[in-house]
């Protein structure tokens, strides 16, 4: 096949906080971090403005202005510019320890499951654990903030995951939300970003970043007999996983989930209205 995959540009408003002539500013913004469950990310400060990204409880941010209540950031993970709420930011914080490494879990006020619980937080969030404890023989590691966490539910940070596919087929069904990147709800490149983070890999957020970015460009051949578990196929505007076998796994808006589909009927269908893959990348 033709390769037609994307480069990046380099000043690229995503990935670069700019002044008003275009010019990349290069001082370093105020630390910052993330405090609610997920927020979205903004080109423009205002609410009527559509999403470009989410950033996930325990992310760390580079606060470079302030507006009316909103904060212009740069995402540490992904590299990703863009406005959020002010009031989702603390400026106090330790360092994280655990990340959270199943697809949602609960934060309860203490050490016991029967209690209710005071918020759910996705995979990926970054945790503090300051104590652990054990109550009616389940394992509990005790937060920072006051709540109580399942053990089993996270992993000390520099513990990371093996095989990124996995990880992404552990989040089968989960709804697709445009702009999304938590395990409630994201996009086609939100899978690929959580998945490839548990595995201890922080690419760029959306699938035309990726498609200039991770890995290396194969040839899949015309009908895609040389790809194999773990390469990524992409669209203009779109983004699959290779799961072997002739299937691939993608969040998608034709199923409104993150759905494990035949690879060939899939590309057909996807060509139908957004013409057929533009090139292959392997992990």
């Amino acid at each position: 096949m033709i390769s037609k995959l994307p480069t990046l540009n380099p000043l690229d408003r995503r990935l670069n906080v700019l002044d008003g002539n275009g010019n990349k500013v290069l001082t370093k913004g105020k630390p910052a971090r993330i405090k609610v469950a997920f927020t979205e990310l903004r080109e423009k400060p205002q609410r009527d403005c559509a999403i470009d990204t989410q950033l996930m409880f325990g992310e760390d941010v580079e606060v470079h202005a302030e507006n009316n209540g909103w904060a212009l950031v740069q995402a540490q993970r992904d590299r990703y510019v863009g406005w959020l709420e002010a009031k989702t930011l603390e400026y106090d914080y330790s360092p994280v320890t655990h990340l959270v490494s199943v697809p949602r879990t609960f934060l309860y006020p203490q050490a016991d499951m029967k209690l209710p619980h005071k918020g759910m937080r996705s995979l990926g969030s970054g945790l503090v654990v300051v104590g652990e404890e054990t109550r009616r023989g389940t394992d509990y590691k005790l937060l920072e903030t006051g709540e109580a966490v399942i053990a089993k539910h996270i992993r000390p940070i520099n513990e990371h995951e093996s095989d990124y596919v996995a990880v992404a087929e552990t989040l089968i069904r989960t709804p697709y939300l445009w702009a999304g990147t938590t395990a409630f709800g994201f996009d086609c490149s939100g899978l690929v970003k959580l998945a490839m983070f548990m595995c201890g890999q922080n690419v760029l957020r959306d699938s035309d970043m990726q498609a200039a970015t991770i890995g290396e460009e194969i040839d899949a051949g015309e009908s895609f007999e040389n790809a194999q578990r773990g390469d990524l196929i992409f669209w203009r505007g779109h983004v699959g996983i290779a799961q072997g076998e002739g299937l691939l796994l993608h969040a998608n808006g034709n199923s409104m989930d993150a759905t494990s589909e035949p690879l060939l009927p899939a590309i057909e269908r996807i060509a139908y209205l957004y013409e057929k893959p533009t090139g292959v990348r392997r992990v």
